[in-house]
């Protein structure tokens, strides 16, 4: 298990916190792995009816370490690793069972937001904002939100989400029915372990039932595998260079220069 994420078990809730609050919870492989892990473990446990996802420090998560994808485009990793299948927490996401809860505080970037689509309950702090800036870095979206988000929010603000990185405040992310409700950051946690507690107390095989009711896992998981494809070739793209080396010298990429 990842030393940045810790885990605790309490009157059937499972929470998970992202801890790496000196790099605004960038996640990096290790994180991926032991998150996707505890929500796998989740459904085995019959002490866990409910996950809570939270994070320490002031933001949710930065995203992605850009680090691991620089040295994907530069050959010193495995593209693959961006694929479903190579994520633990996206493979973990798209079969999860056990209905999941998300805290977040300050800003949430990237898988940030996209794992958001596959929690039952999300509650935000009112300093929230979302950004989804795959394309800015030349990559597609992930976590089969090229799916979900559309079927959320409509194609035209998801559209400009993905795209020009358009970022969603709070009261937009309830607004659109990303999340459930805008609450002041000193709230947040004791309002999103109260939900999941709620949760945890309902009879389980009906809360299991209906949350398999309304999902379609292997849509869910079909689509990250098709979006893993071009995501792995984007991740090690002329474009995708570019865009990391204008990231790392702090300017604006120039994508017309790319052959």
């Amino acid at each position: 298990m990842s030393d940045h994420i810790l885990i605790e078990k309490s009157g059937g809730v499972l929470t998970l916190t992202m801890n790496r609050p000196d790099k605004k919870n960038a996640l990096t492989r290790a994180m991926y792995q032991s998150l996707g892990d505890a929500i796998d473990q989740a459904a085995f446990d019959k002490d866990v009816r409910c996950v809570l996802i939270q994070a320490n420090g002031d933001m949710f998560t930065a995203g992605n370490d850009l680090a691991d994808f620089a040295a994907v485009n530069a050959g010193e990793s495995n593209a693959s690793e961006a694929r479903r299948g190579g994520n633990p927490l996206l493979a973990a996401l798209a079969r999860a069972t056990t209905p999941l809860v998300a805290a977040v505080n300050g800003r949430a970037v990237g898988v940030g937001v996209t794992m958001l689509l596959h929690c039952d309950l999300v509650y935000v702090s009112e300093d929230t904002l979302l950004t989804t800036p795959f394309v800015n870095l030349a990559l597609v979206p992930e976590a089969a939100s090229s799916m979900t988000l559309p079927s959320r929010i409509g194609h035209t603000r998801a559209f400009s989400m993905f795209v020009l990185g358009e970022a969603v405040d709070a009261k937009k992310a309830v607004d659109w029915g990303i999340a459930n409700a805008a609450v002041p950051l000193a709230d947040l946690r004791a309002k999103a372990l109260a939900a999941a507690q709620a949760i945890a107390a309902r009879p389980p095989a009906a809360v299991a039932i209906t949350k398999a009711l309304m999902r379609d896992p292997e849509g869910i998981a079909a689509r990250m595998d098709e979006e893993g494809v071009h995501f792995a070739a984007q991740l090690k793209s002329p474009e995708a260079k570019e865009a990391f080396a204008a990231f790392a010298e702090k300017r604006a990429p120039d994508f017309g220069k790319v052959a």
